[in-house]
């Protein structure tokens, strides 16, 4: 397998502004002559789907929701970043670029976060002139805050619920070419399996969750926006609904797979409170702005929080991270929270808390600022709790949460596949080994408004992809192996939901490939995997039939595809002989139990290669050089 990234040469600076202007264009006339699947309404999906039928091309977007508005990215809460310096700071492109580099733990591909950083001035710009409602300042211009990981306010939001208002941006933009008849829009589909052509992606084949019908789609390119696989692990912060099948069924036709162990965990979320919950809640990053992180120093402590003074309390994040305090990266934040309560000094029934405590701030500030900051993530806290956040202490831990591996892609967001281009969390992106805070939303848009549309339209300019319809042969094939698949899988009338097999592999994979990982745990991961999943093939039922709406069906198929890709995580993760990012190896670590890369063997992105059911997937690498910014062990403090 080749892996050409496809980085212009030339000064970083001006590498994405040349490379526009070098790329082939499809003139207007001729962008109606091409059809564009989009896979996910997301804030990656739906603003690539949007612009591309602005510009002119015959859209199809695919979803498995009921409305685009139901995408994931409803979820995020905390903001978005770009570096206006409006703060007058030092905030710069270069300074994003360096902290995403640096957040990253220098396991980023310089070229795209340079790109990611340059982009950032262009999407607030974009989203105000769409209407979306960021929070302002008295005096009326746009107001910041901070995030993790950066010692500058450049995280532009709207209170807690700054996903919803994009999405919603995305959203209008996407109706208004569903209006024009730019976009046709298909809800309640989920992407089955890609259809590769003569070594070209040329559609879809997917199923109507409704009626449970299969279709086939073709087109002459196709984007996948489907988001990240963090439900891996069962419980995490992700909607129920999202999985990894769009970009594992990709992979087994040939899309390569990248850094898949690299997952982020989340310091930031309601703890777990017991064996039935089916998903995790997320606290925005954005509250440890104001909300300070502590735990009390005695071991078994019984006190209310309120009961215990101050010099009793542990504000460890303060303690270790000075510079950085509340504010240190997510993987920081989150390993030292695991820390103090594998030390006995947890909070909470479970002793798997700590506390993220407002009082100073209110005391500060007065609790109607917190309400107007934080309001709706304070009641969404008490709703679930039934605990009020003004008078008592949030307790939080981390929980699984963004995804930084995903299929390769080029400097074009295109994958080993040609014309399957990946965008927002779906791909390998643009995060190395640790996303920083508010750049999940920066790279979905940045994807789908303003890189994707020129490059999409570089490759249908230069491969100018033949007719091909579904009575090719290859869509009649894809569809088999589906009807094969679907049959199996309601045939098999064992003992077992699927709810039960996925919590066993949830816990797998939390022990063994989570927070923090051993060679000893990986390896038996990757024994007690193979097991489950011949387990699932002989002893899972799933109710109901095929021709109907069968949601147990859905998370069957779903969870056939975890089976597989949690094994290629483990050995991904068992092959990253270092610590780095969120990816945290106890044999590596140093004299005070930070992460310890190994440069000179690891500087690479890990590149998987699938060869069939029946042998090993094969290893490749793309390495990483660091011109811009200097290879350094990570310092927060």
């Amino acid at each position: 397998m080749e892996l050409n990234a496809n980085i212009p040469s030339g000064p970083i600076e001006k590498a994405w502004e040349t490379h526009r202007f070098e790329m082939k264009l499809v003139s207007p006339a001729n962008k109606r002559r091409y059809t564009i699947i989009v896979v996910g309404s997301g804030l990656a999906g739906a603003s690539a789907a949007a612009t591309l039928g602005e510009l002119g091309y015959n859209v199809l977007c695919f979803t498995y929701h009921d409305s685009p508005r139901r995408a994931h990215s409803i979820a995020a809460q905390g903001g978005i970043n770009a570096a206006k310096n409006y703060q007058n700071d030092g905030d710069s492109v270069y300074r994003l670029f360096y902290d995403t580099v640096k957040g990253g733990d220098f396991r980023s591909r310089e070229a795209n976060v340079h790109r990611l950083a340059e982009i950032s001035l262009n999407i607030i710009d974009q989203c105000v002139a769409q209407g979306v409602p960021f929070a302002r300042e008295y005096g009326g211009l746009l107001d910041n805050r901070s995030f993790g990981g950066a010692q500058v306010s450049r995280t532009f939001y709207a209170r807690g619920q700054t996903g919803q208002q994009l999405l919603l941006g995305a959203y209008q933009a996407l109706e208004r070419q569903i209006a024009a008849g730019s976009v046709q829009m298909f809800t309640r589909s989920e992407m089955l399996d890609v259809v590769v052509v003569d070594g070209q992606a040329r559609g879809i084949v997917t199923r109507d969750l409704v009626t449970g019908e299969v279709h086939s789609y073709a087109a002459d390119a196709v984007v996948l926006g489907t988001g990240g696989y963090s439900n891996v692990f069962y419980l995490s912060t992700n909607a129920k609904a999202c999985n990894v099948t769009a970009i594992w069924r990709a992979y087994k036709r040939g899309a390569a797979m990248a850094n898949p162990c690299f997952t982020q965990i989340h310091p930031t979320c309601i703890p777990v409170a017991g064996d039935y919950q089916s998903k995790l809640t997320l606290m925005s990053e954005s509250l440890r702005n104001d909300g300070r992180v502590w735990v009390p120093k005695a071991k078994d402590e019984t006190r209310r929080a309120r009961d215990i003074p101050e010099a009793e309390r542990d504000y460890f994040l303060e303690r270790k991270y000075p510079s950085f305090g509340n504010l240190a990266p997510r993987d920081i934040a989150s390993r030292s929270a695991k820390e103090v309560c594998d030390e006995g000094r947890g909070v909470g029934d479970t002793g798997q808390g700590v506390y993220l405590d407002f009082a100073d701030a209110i005391g500060r500030l007065g609790e109607d600022t917190i309400r107007e900051r934080y309001g709706n993530l304070f009641e969404i806290y008490e709703r679930i709790t039934d605990e009020n956040p003004y008078q008592v202490p949030m307790r939080i831990y981390p929980a699984p949460h963004y995804t930084m591996g995903g299929l390769w892609v080029d400097y074009n967001l295109m994958s080993t596949i040609p014309g399957l281009h990946v965008i927002g969390e779906a791909n390998f992106s643009d995060h190395g080994a640790n996303r920083l805070g508010a750049s999940a939303l920066m790279q979905g848009l940045a994807d789908g408004y303003f890189v994707l549309p020129y490059t999409i339209g570089h490759y249908l300019a230069t491969a100018k992809p033949g007719p091909v319809d579904t009575s090719h042969a290859a869509f009649g094939e894809v569809e088999q192996e589906i009807a094969h698949r679907t049959r199996r899988l309601l045939e098999i009338r064992g003992k077992r939901t699927v709810d039960s097999i996925h919590q066993e592999l949830g816990r797998i994979m939390w022990n063994h490939c989570g927070m923090s990982r051993t060679a000893a745990g990986l390896s038996q991961a990757l024994e007690r995997i193979p097991a489950l999943r011949d387990e699932f093939w002989q002893n899972v039922t799933v109710p109901g039939g095929n021709e109907q709406l069968n949601q147990s069906l859905e998370k069957a198929g779903r969870l056939a595809d975890f089976l597989e890709f949690a094994e290629l995580m483990c050995r991904d993760a068992l092959d990253r002989s270092e610590s780095c990012g969120g990816h945290f190896r106890e044999e590596h670590q140093t004299s005070d139990g930070e992460a310890l890369r190994d440069d000179e063997h690891y500087a690479h992105v890990s590149v998987w290669e699938y060869r069939g059911p029946e042998a090993a997937p094969v290893l490749h690498s793309e390495p990483l050089t660091f011109d811009h910014v200097a290879l350094a062990q990570r310092s927060y403090k």
